[in-house]
Parts: structure tokens; sequence; C-alpha cells
């Protein structure tokens, strides 16, 4: 038989009340002592909270609604972890419905998800709608995470992809590389405009000229980076090193420099973004930017509690820095590859310079 709060108060030698104040975190004042015997013997017994008892009382489901863009998304199953392990942590359940990238279906998921008296919706991936737009159709707490379009609008919790491309031009730089290429993705999306940006800004900042012969466009998957970095390859002087907007790409630089009969990192470095699964397990491993995925869904379904308890009317945009992910293909000393001693005086320049590169990102407090 389940615990019930009458069985907690009993073995706390507490009245009903004063249980239920302590285990539904009431304002109403409770004694330091009592409150933390009531807590240790309802985690003795195994307690847990009858959801649909109190949602009665607080005309609350204590239930999340998650509508998916595409749930083979290799960016939406660490999101939704952090969302479920956030909610999970106050007691909330979450129902997961898979648009599959179609309006119709998101308006009817919406609908569905009203009817069945959600306290509010997380969007993962969300592009097929404006924030005005997905207003109209619900009038439930809603955020949105990992936009891919329009993504900084109110609500919406997205990754500082600027910061993060700037992380990777600063690592090259610290290397000694001034011939940096770039490899980006559709112009029209906006991790692609702000990873350009990035790329700019932090040229800029260590003085590096911003080459337009340098910059290509892909489209995200591996064929377009091996096709751009054969393009690349052609400059003179060719570039040293080459950052690629996502992994697939640069795992397309990787096989076009090595069937170029080019070394990497000994003879172009390769830096990519998001961290997948696969980048470290290729050889040479790629050093990446990682994507804040698990992070972005802890905060974002932080943000809806914050709605749904009215602590606050609305969110500001929130971008969620990433961090690097030192590997093999970048020639750097803290990655998991060791420099053999034949190795070009070249790397072992750039040893020097990376032990002495300690510089915060310049010129921008990010």
């Amino acid at each position: 038989m389940p615990v019930s709060l009458a069985d907690v108060a009993r073995a706390a030698g507490v009245s009903n009340a004063t249980a239920s104040r302590v285990l539904n975190n009431s304002d109403y004042p409770v004694a330091s002592k009592t409150r933390l015997k009531v807590l240790e013997v309802a985690e003795e017994l195994g307690y847990r909270p009858n959801l649909i008892a109190r949602g009665l009382r607080t005309e609350q489901t204590f239930t999340i609604g998650l509508i998916v863009e595409n749930v083979l998304s290799p960016f939406i199953p660490p999101i939704t972890r952090g969302i479920h392990d956030y909610l999970s942590q106050h007691d909330y359940f979450s129902i997961i419905i898979n648009s599959d990238w179609d309006p119709e279906v998101e308006s009817a998921a919406i609908a569905d998800l009203s009817q069945r008296h959600v306290d509010g919706i997380i969007f993962v991936e969300s592009y097929t709608r404006s924030s005005d737009e997905v207003a109209k159709l619900i009038e439930k707490p809603h955020i949105f995470v990992h936009r891919l379009f329009n993504s900084l609008n109110r609500n919406s919790v997205v990754p500082d992809d600027l910061y993060g491309a700037r992380l990777a031009v600063r690592h090259l730089a610290c290397l000694g590389h001034r011939r940096i290429a770039f490899i980006n993705g559709p112009e029209d999306w906006d991790a692609a405009v702000n990873r350009l940006a990035g790329y700019q800004e932090e040229l800029a900042a260590w003085g590096i000229p911003f080459d337009l012969t340098l910059v290509g466009r892909g489209d995200w998957q591996v064929q377009s980076g091996f096709v751009v970095t054969q393009q690349l390859l052609t400059c003179r002087p060719r570039p040293t090193a080459i950052f690629a907007a996502n992994d697939l790409m640069a795992l397309g630089v990787i096989y076009a420099v090595q069937d170029a009969g080019l070394r990497v990192p000994e003879d172009i470095a390769v830096v990519g973004f998001d961290d997948r699964d696969f980048s470290g397990f290729v050889r040479p491993a790629i050093t990446t930017v990682k994507m804040p995925c698990e992070e972005m869904g802890r905060i974002s379904a932080e943000f809806l509690l914050r709605l749904i308890s009215q602590e606050v009317d609305v969110i500001e945009p929130t971008l969620v820095k990433g961090e690097l992910v030192v590997r093999q293909s970048c020639g750097a000393l803290t990655g998991e590859w060791q420099f053999e001693p034949e190795q070009s005086s070249i790397l072992r320049q750039q040893r020097l310079l990376h032990d002495d590169c300690r510089e915060p990102l310049p010129d921008h407090e990010l």
C-alpha cells in the first residue's frame, strides 16, 4: 500500500495539518526541528505525494507537455533529459509529442495538450511559427528551447552560438594559426548567422584580417564539408586551420584533407561545433564546441515552472554558453593525443604558443 500523508504524520508525531504544510512546502510557519523530523520520516517511509489530490486543491495537473520537432534529432534527447531531470525533482510529469516539422501536427498537439489540462508546454527545436503565432494558439505558459529560427524572442532558451564560435577561433589563434578558414551552414539558420559573427569578431580581436576567400558555405552535412574543403585547399597560401560550423562538416573536412595527402592536425588543424557522439571516436578525434543541450533543457524547465507559478510574467531571451572540448584534430597539448618526438617543428612551436596563451576572450564579456 502507498504511504499516506497520515502515515507520515503519525510516525513523526505531528498532526496531519502540520505534515501537509511541511510536505507541500507551505508558507505557514513550522518549527525547523519539526520540519526536519517530518522530512526525515517521509524519506524513510518512501512517501510520494498524491498529485491528483494536490491538483484538485491547486487546479494544477503537475504535467508538462513537450512538443518536439523530430525525436530523431541528435540534440532533442539530451535536451529532453535535462527537462525531465528538473521536472522530476519538482514532482512534475511530462508528455512528449513529435510534430515532425508539420504545422498542422503542431496545432493538433497544442490543442490535445490543452484538452489534457497540462500546466505548460515546452517547444523543443520549434521553427514552424513565430512566438506571436504560438501565443494565439495557446493560453498556457510556454517556453521555446533550441529554437532554430527567430530564436531571440521572449520565453526562449538557445545556445550562445556567437560565444561558441569565438571559443573555437580563439583556440586556433592561441595555437599560432593566422590563416583560419571557416565553413558555415545555410545562411538562413540562426546558428549559421551567429557562428559567422563569432568567427569574424574573434578574428578582429586578434588583429587577423577577415578574408572572404577563406569562408565557405555548407549544408550541415559531411559531403558539403568535404567539397568546400577541396576548394579551400586551392587557396594560396592555403589555410593552416579550418573551423567547421558543425561536427558533420568537420568530419568532411578531415576526409578532404586526408584525401589531398595532407595530415590533420600536422598540416591543417580542424575544429568543429556541437560535440556529436561520433566526434570522440573518429581518428583524429574532433576538437569541438559542446552544445549545452542538457543545460538548456534544465533551464527551460526551470523557467516554465516560474511562469506557471506566476513568479514572472515573461522570460527574456536566454543564451546558454557551451564549452570547448579539446581532442586530437587541433594539435593542442591539452587534448587526449600526446605529441610524438618526431613531429614537426611547427607543432612544437604551436605547443609553446598554446602554453603561453592565457588571455580571456578579447574585447568582450560574453
